[in-house]
């Protein structure tokens, strides 16, 4: 048979004995190259590697037919850093291609749960790739085929976390019929431990932080630290300005707080005119038309016009969460439909942006604590404290309000200038803090913060109608725009 007439559409095929002279003879004419043992191209312009890349798993198909796809290349999804790709078949052989390394291991062929795959390949069912990696490697060149305890710890915290407690249990009760087939009873007895460590009806010596957090009924979102620490890093590098203010009874500090009020609401499309909003506060009026938007106002003014409340500051986890409850308890308490004081039991999402699931809010906001308790700037804690329930998103609704009257306690307390978000700045705001989520950058979240403070120390609220006219001069009340900026006070 002709290597025309055999596998004519292949990119890549292999040289059999009875396709050895064909093969041969399309090497001599230039119509194909050798790019691995026994395997060829009929592609003689692109470099080797980007052909065996598209190519990738129909030549492991061609090595390693009947194989099972199998340890740390099923659990990942993919070929290790070095291009490793590791096949559980019938023998024990490493082929090494450019960019690809096929690492064939002596083992069981395809088991209950296996899925099939290209060609004759299977892909190892989560029962199985999860004994394998948990399995004993020795030291080698290259990646190691088994990504070891901790890595399969996360794995299950994933699984448990998106599917819940049902599919580890499929999970186990599958590895534990298939475990003495392929040769894994040692592994099984581990798995079995980690997975009811995580269920909490077994104990096991677990590696990996997160998946301990589970155990002890504590789980957290171990995505939001990496964001966290990126934060209090840049916090605690950075030389921050300290811009004091002082903070007793008085006009300036109930004339500031209305505006810091009727800000934190505007940002939050809670929106009344300044003169609604004076009223409201001040004058006890509440528009029949929209008596909750006025409760949020006079809600959120409770906690930032109270001086009192203002100096409270969490002294450890505990206190933290009393004090958020409770803050959020006071500014949503015209809105009971939304749980004031009460964590979500609902995931909740801004736009495309998923906020912390419903639970892992309090584990999530426990391990946040301590990152803010390992700084001792005032601005740098209000700045952590703000992002961190910012993030986390912990309520149904007024998450953004309850955050920055956190800050700002922070800084009353501290005697520093607290920041106000004026509205016509809500773009830059927002996109500093997306920014910080998305990408780990922290460096515009803390330029926008210090601006808006350096805006706010910049303003005398002695004289309410006077602070007004330097807002209004400064664009503050305006909508966010491209031609309107916020102007600084003189």
């Amino acid at each position: 048979m002709s290597i025309q007439n055999k596998n004519v559409l292949q990119e890549v095929f292999l040289s059999e004995s009875d396709t050895t002279r064909s093969v041969s003879q399309m090497v001599r004419q230039g119509t194909a190259r050798k790019i691995g043992p026994r395997l060829y191209t009929r592609n003689m312009s692109e470099p080797v590697e980007a052909i065996i890349a598209r190519n990738r798993w129909q030549i492991i198909d061609m090595l390693a037919p009947t194989g099972v796809i199998s340890y740390r290349t099923a659990l990942e999804s993919r070929p290790a850093e070095d291009g490793s790709v590791f096949v559980t078949c019938k023998y024990r052989k490493t082929t090494e291609l450019p960019g690809l390394r096929i690492v064939r291991i002596s083992g069981a062929g395809p088991a209950e749960g296996d899925m099939p795959f290209i060609g004759g390949l299977h892909m190892a069912s989560p029962s199985r790739f999860l004994l394998e990696n948990l399995s004993h490697t020795k030291g080698m060149e290259g990646a190691t085929k088994a990504a070891g305890q901790k890595v399969v710890e996360e794995k299950l915290v994933s699984i448990l976390r998106i599917k819940g407690e049902s599919e580890l249990n499929r999970i186990r009760d599958l590895a534990r019929r298939i475990a003495t087939d392929i040769g894994f009873e040692k592994e099984f007895s581990l798995l079995d431990r980690l997975i009811g460590s995580l269920l909490q009806t077994q104990k096991a010596d677990l590696k990996s932080p997160v998946a301990k957090s589970y155990s002890q009924g504590e789980p957290y979102d171990p995505l939001r630290l990496e964001q966290f620490e990126a934060l209090r890093s840049a916090l605690a590098r950075t030389v921050l300005p300290t811009r004091h203010r002082t903070y007793e009874p008085g006009a300036a500090f109930y004339n500031e707080s209305f505006f810091d009020a009727y800000f934190s609401n505007f940002i939050e499309g809670t929106e009344f005119e300044v003169d609604e909003a004076l009223g409201i506060v001040f004058s006890g009026v509440i528009p029949q038309s929209r008596p909750e938007d006025a409760h949020d106002i006079l809600g959120t003014w409770r906690v930032v016009g109270s001086l009192v409340e203002l100096q409270r500051l969490p002294s450890d986890v505990s206190s933290f969460l009393d004090l958020l409850r409770r803050r959020h308890m006071s500014i949503l308490e015209g809105r009971p439909d939304k749980r004031p004081g009460e964590f979500k039991e609902k995931g909740n999402r801004a736009g495309s942006t998923f906020f912390v699931a419903p639970e892992l809010v309090k584990g999530t906001l426990t391990q946040g604590f301590s990152f803010y308790n390992s700084l001792s700037d005032p601005l740098a804690r209000a700045l952590f404290m703000m992002y961190l329930i910012s993030e986390v998103h912990p309520f149904d609704d007024g998450n953004g309000r309850t955050a920055r009257a956190m800050m700002n306690a922070e800084l009353v307390a501290a005697g520093v200038c607290r920041i106000m978000i004026p509205s016509v700045y809500r773009n830059e705001y927002i996109s500093s803090l997306k920014l910080l989520s998305n990408h780990k950058v922290p460096s515009s979240f803390l330029r926008v913060m210090s601006v808006a403070q350096d805006f706010v120390s910049r303003i005398d609220f002695s004289e309410l109608a006077a602070a007004r006219r330097v807002l209004e001069v400064c664009n503050a009340f305006e909508r966010p725009a491209d031609n309107v900026k916020l102007m600084m006070p003189s």
